[in-house]
């Protein structure tokens, strides 16, 4: 999955794309990064589900 860098009104951000033609990536700041990094395993248990 690529990932890509870079800044939103001077913050930074990183973007997760399925691939590199992906129409809509997924980007995300330090804030919400740290959201899902706390969140880590009911994201993952969520993400699981059928």
């Amino acid at each position: 999955m690529p990932v890509e860098y870079g800044e939103f009104k001077g913050n930074k951000v990183m973007t997760l794309k399925r691939d590199e033609n992906d129409r809509y990536p997924f980007t995300f700041g330090k804030g919400k990064a740290k959201l899902i990094v706390e969140n880590f395993e009911d994201i993952k248990k969520f993400a699981e589900e059928q």
